[in-house]
């Protein structure tokens, strides 16, 4: 007796059901995931961008990681500005930066080191094609690169070559140095694109630290300052000069730090930028904006009032306005300001953090990247109609990975005070359920969280995928609220800074989100800072890591290279006969270091001059005589930021592992580096 035809199919159709089940199982684990710390350090950085003379292509640098040689590689790429015909430029061993366009739009200047053993050079390269060439060779590292309008020159920015009898010292090791003395000035050059001949612009004993050549070519307006060195550079002033370097004419006289320079095209008024009050020659304000007569005379604030960080400008093609970069705290702005008075237009607004900013006259369009909750930053242009997204090597990130929901909150300070902050939400966060909370303070601390945030550093994406909160609190002393809000810490650092980050906390807990009994504090610099002092000030947080934090401001300002805004936050110098020595002291977590109960870890940079490993030291030695679970990591040959690869990777490990241990009674699995044989060690 035969089958019937389709008892005869059943099991076919049962295998190909169960196979068809099994390729829908594989699609599905094949989704997105979460991100880890290596999947955030692998992500490409894009910066740098210009715009071709014609507005067609755009030349940006991107950079990667070389797990290797355990450093980041930068090359030059270029790109259609429909996001076609992208195509990678350079390949050096040593990577390459500051791409910049011929006024001919025919080749592209850039800086590298590729001759092994020599300074970093200014190469050219063809747009038809062919190698790249060295077109200086000059003893010292150039930088700041600019053509001139014309394509005869470029000029650049050079440290003056040691002596001779120096050099031979140094080989003998015969080394000793005079501190802060040790340094070589830094002059402005131009050099003939067609020969290579450079001709010095500047000479005398001062540094050139900034530079801009007016669109016609004549004039070059610039800052001097009385040396190179980062603590001095609010005693630069502007000045304006002709191009081959005669009649150089002083502008400001001012005494407090200045930055952008840049002629009207008319050239008839200087802009430039100063985080300060000119008019009463004081510092720590958010970033004004301000003109001074090209001819001489008094600086003009250009926006008084604006309430928002006007960090960078350039004159628009007619010069009837001025284009600004502002910081508005958690957001940045392109806002276009009338010369003569006006309200300001907004050009870009959004929850976005924008970089890498450039304005073209000729064709009065903009290039930047734009960093979003979904993105690292993109680059965009921007002219009379919306922003044109034109790279997209971060379109397939939200497919790739789970993103954590990002948002703006708001709260009252212990002082009715409006305070913002970002709020990043566990991925798997349900209504009505409490989780644990990372809180991390910002940096400066005259800067501001914002939108975009992809830093392996701060590895949000991985603190959420572990069912964290991360709170990203703009405390007083914060830009872009105001200069109220900037200088409440003018006179006593830890006035109501701390408390506005605690009371973000507080806001959290009232609203259902975070439990109070799991949380961890964390920050870098003036995060450290603010780590410091809240660890002395409360025991709710299970775990604390500080990065490159202040302990003790008295040997804190002498210790650091710089000075600038210690000075306005505690009245005057450590060192003057009625110096306020007990502000310094009262804002000195070291002060109240005994309070501490909290497991704290420390990290810093060996060769950090910001805020010098010793003020680590301290702090952790406080901590560690009060019996309370600590480590200080030390990285070696790092400055205030850490570079190497796999000093990034361990501190974000040995963070992990340290709040999963005291805040979830967890352990963590650390990350390896790709290509390492063995697993790192866990923490005691």
């Amino acid at each position: 007796m035969s089958r019937s035809p389709v008892r005869a199919l059943r099991p076919t159709l049962v295998l190909l059901c169960l196979s068809l089940l099994s390729v829908s199982d594989g699609a599905a684990q094949q989704g997105p995931r979460p991100m880890t710390i290596i999947d955030l350090m692998d992500l490409p950085s894009l910066g740098d961008a210009r715009l071709s003379p014609d507005g067609r292509q755009v030349v940006f640098v991107r950079t990667g990681t070389d797990w290797e040689r355990n450093r980041t590689v930068s090359h030059v790429w270029r790109i259609d500005v429909d996001g076609s015909d992208e195509l990678q430029l350079t390949r050096g061993s040593e990577g390459e930066s500051s791409p910049r366009w011929s006024p001919d739009g025919t080749r592209v200047a850039f800086l590298s080191d590729r001759d092994e053993g020599r300074p970093t050079q200014l190469h050219l390269l063809s747009m038809a094609g062919g190698e790249a060439a060295p077109l200086t060779r000059h003893a010292t590292s150039v930088g700041s690169i600019q053509w001139s309008p014309d394509g005869a020159w470029i000029y650049f920015i050079a440290a003056d070559e040691r002596p001779a009898d120096e050099k031979a010292k140094v080989e003998q090791r015969d080394d000793v140095f005079a501190y802060d003395e040790d340094y070589q000035q830094r002059h402005l050059w131009r050099v003939a694109v067609g020969t290579g001949e450079e001709q010095r612009l500047t000479e005398g004993d001062f540094s050139v630290l900034g530079f801009e050549l007016s669109r016609d070519g004549t004039l070059v307006a610039h800052h001097r300052g009385p040396d190179p060195l980062f603590g001095d550079f609010e005693r630069g002033e502007v000045w304006v000069m002709r191009a081959d370097g005669d009649e150089p004419r002083q502008l400001t006289d001012n005494g407090v730090a200045e930055a952008g320079a840049e002629l009207s095209p008319d050239n008839r008024w200087v802009l430039f930028t100063s985080g300060s009050r000119t008019d009463l020659g004081e510092s720590y304000f958010n970033t004004n904006l301000y003109v001074v007569p090209a001819a001489g005379g008094a600086a003009r604030e250009l926006a008084p009032g604006l309430g928002v960080g006007l960090d960078q400008a350039t004159w628009s093609a007619d010069g009837r306005s001025v284009y600004v970069l502002a910081n508005a705290g958690v957001r940045d702005r392109i806002l276009r300001i009338p010369l003569e008075g006006g309200e300001p237009v907004t050009l870009l607004d959004g929850d976005q953090q924008l970089g890498s900013w450039a304005y073209v006259p000729s064709l009065d369009r903009h290039v930047l990247t734009r960093r979003t909750s979904q993105s690292p930053g993109d680059v965009w242009t921007l002219g009379a109609t919306a922003p044109q997204q034109v790279t997209h090597v971060f379109d397939d990130l939200g497919d790739r990975f789970r993103l954590p929901r990002e948002e703006a909150i708001q709260w009252r300070g212990e002082d009715g005070v409006t305070v913002e902050g970002l709020l990043y939400y566990p991925l798997d966060w349900r209504e009505g359920q409490r989780y644990p909370l990372v809180v991390q303070t910002h940096g400066g601390p005259a800067s501001s969280d914002q939108f975009g945030e992809w830093s392996s550093s701060d590895y949000v994406q991985v603190l959420a995928a572990l069912g964290y909160f991360v709170l990203k609190p703009n405390y007083r002393g914060s830009t872009g609220y105001g200069d109220d809000f900037l200088r409440d810490m003018v006179g006593h650092y830890f006035q109501q800074a701390h408390l506005d980050v605690m009371a973000g906390v507080d806001h959290l807990i009232d609203r259902g989100l975070v439990d109070g009994e799991r949380m961890a504090k964390m920050g870098w610099s003036a995060g450290g800072h603010m780590t410091n002092k809240i660890i002395t000030f409360t025991d709710r947080f299970k775990a604390a890591s500080s990065g490159a934090g202040a302990a003790n401001w008295i040997s804190m300002y002498a210790q650091s290279d710089v000075r600038t805004y210690r000075t306005p936050w505690f009245g005057a110098t450590p060192w003057e006969s009625d110096s306020p020595i007990d502000v310094y002291w009262e804002s000195s977590p070291l002060k109240y270091v005994s309070n501490v109960s909290t497991p704290t870890i420390f990290l810093v940079g060996q060769q950090d001059p910001r805020v010098p490993m010793p003020q680590s030291v301290e702090m952790w030695r406080g901590v560690k005589q009060q019996g309370v679970p600590t480590h200080l990591y030390v990285a070696p040959r790092e400055p205030h930021g850490w570079q190497e690869l796999r000093h990034r990777l361990f501190k974000s490990n040995v963070e992990l592992d340290w709040f999963e241990r005291w805040v979830m009674g967890r352990s963590w699995t650390w990350e390896k580096a790709p290509g390492a044989k063995e697993a790192e060690k866990t923490v005691s």
